[in-house]
């Protein structure tokens, strides 16, 4: 075949490094902007971003070329940075470390945007804890939560 042709969704999950409070309401949407600039910067389409105060979940096409774990990289550096040089009082932001990624079919895509969208909601009623929990074993990824956390 001549061509590399892909529909490569993922729902992605990362929190802040501790789970620590630093997506505020000043920040939030000019950072999920910058992190739409990213993914479009990498031929990539970002579709859905949201989150809480401490994590963060995208919706995302990837090209075939670029692996889940160079594309979290560059959004993780790129946009810790970003925010560093963009709002001085947010000195401490950090990313942590690990992340998850879920695959997600063509025909769920507006389901995982509803399910992002009410993140606000669902989180009045579930810890981000909680909710990666659950992704973890409704996608049957083997984990030790010993080492989750960092």
């Amino acid at each position: 075949m001549g061509q590399t042709l892909t529909c490569l969704h993922y729902h992605i999950v990362f929190s802040t490094k501790n789970r620590l409070p630093q997506i505020t309401d000043e920040l939030r949407q000019r950072l999920y902007d910058y992190m739409g600039g990213i993914v479009k910067g990498e031929r990539g389409l970002l579709f859905e971003a949201g989150g809480t105060q401490d994590h963060v979940h995208l919706l995302v096409s990837l090209p075939a070329q670029l692996s889940v774990a160079d594309f979290l990289r560059l959004v993780k550096t790129n946009s810790s940075k970003w925010v560093h040089e963009t709002f001085a009082h947010h000195r401490a932001f950090a990313w942590q470390s690990g992340y998850g990624a879920f695959s997600v079919s063509r025909s769920n895509d507006d389901s995982v945007r509803r399910y992002i969208e009410a993140q606000p909601e669902h989180h009045r009623r579930t810890t981000f804890q909680e909710e990666f929990l659950e992704f973890l074993r409704r996608h049957e990824i083997p984990f030790d939560e010993r080492y989750i956390w960092e």
